[in-house]
Parts: structure tokens; C-alpha cells; sequence
């Protein structure tokens, strides 16, 4: 006689697939706020540039061509696939040789933008919103950088139990 499978129940199920959390979930982690952080912004103005680059650009840079249009649609495409990467990759143990390919691509973005945002800001007749967009974009090539140089943080490194 073949036994019959154990079928789950209501509170069983829940105990098994739904509580059930990673020993190393993306809350325990510091470098998943600098993670979450960087891909909300990036989300943010890669959505705008993409569908609004008519209405943002021209505010931005005063003359911007109208048939140019489609480099600030670019730019929010690539901005919105690093703020995925950044999104899948929170729950990652960044900095050092953890998550290398994703840290020093965000320096290398963010160091990018932000010395090209300073630099137009310093030209006249553009616009002042620039300047906290290039201080923020500041803030995380600093953020980015002491994780690529100097290694993860000794609080991601003791929730990971790396050594």
C-alpha cells in the first residue's frame, strides 16, 4: 500500500514559505541603504529623463535643441538599468572584492556625472538646480569610493560572518 503525501495546511505553509527569511537579509546590511539609496535616485531621474526629457531638459539647459531630445532619453535608459542592478543586487555584500564589478561600476557612474554636473553648473545661464544634483551624485561617488577602497564595513562583514 502506498502512503498517502502529507499535504500542508493553512498554518504549516505559512510557517514554511512565508516566515521563512534569509540568514543574511538585505536589512542587516549597511551597504543595502547606500544600494536602495543610489537606485531610488537613479530611479528617479532616469524615469523623468526618459518620459519627461522635453520638460526637464529645456529647464535644465536653457536653448537645449528640441532634436537632441533623445540623448536625455538615453542617458534615462542607462540611468534606470544601473538603478536595477543596484535594486537586485541590496541584499549583496559590497566593497573589497565583495560585489567589485557593481561598486566600482557606480563609482565610475556616479564619479562621472557628478564632475560633468559640476562643470555645466559653473557655466552661466544654467540652470541652479544642478548644483544639489551634483552634490548628491558627490555624496555617493564618496560613498562608493570607501567601499571599493577601503572594503566592506565591519558591520556587513560580522551580519555576513565573513571574514
Amino acid at each position: 500500500m502506498i502512503p498517502k503525501p502529507r499535504v500542508a495546511r493553512g498554518s504549516q505553509l505559512k510557517r514554511r514559505f512565508v516566515s521563512r527569511r534569509h540568514p543574511y537579509s538585505e536589512a542587516t546590511l549597511t551597504a543595502s541603504f547606500l544600494s536602495r539609496g543610489s537606485a531610488a535616485v537613479l530611479l528617479v531621474t532616469g524615469l523623468a529623463l526618459l518620459f519627461a526629457s522635453d520638460l526637464v531638459l529645456p529647464r535644465l539647459v536653457s536653448g537645449y535643441p528640441a532634436t537632441a531630445l533623445w540623448l536625455g532619453q538615453l542617458l534615462g535608459a542607462a540611468w534606470l538599468s544601473v538603478a536595477a542592478l543596484n535594486w537586485w543586487n541590496r541584499a549583496t555584500l559590497l566593497g573589497g572584492i565583495y560585489g567589485r564589478p557593481l561598486v566600482a561600476a557606480n563609482m565610475a557612474l556616479f564619479l562621472s556625472t557628478s564632475l560633468v554636473l559640476f562643470r555645466a553648473a559653473a557655466r552661466p545661464g544654467v540652470s541652479p538646480a544642478l548644483w544639489p544634483l551634483a552634490a548628491v551624485t558627490t555624496v555617493l561617488t564618496v560613498a562608493y569610493g570607501l567601499l571599493l577602497f577601503r572594503g566592506p564595513l565591519p558591520r556587513d562583514l560580522g551580519a555576513r560572518g565573513a571574514s
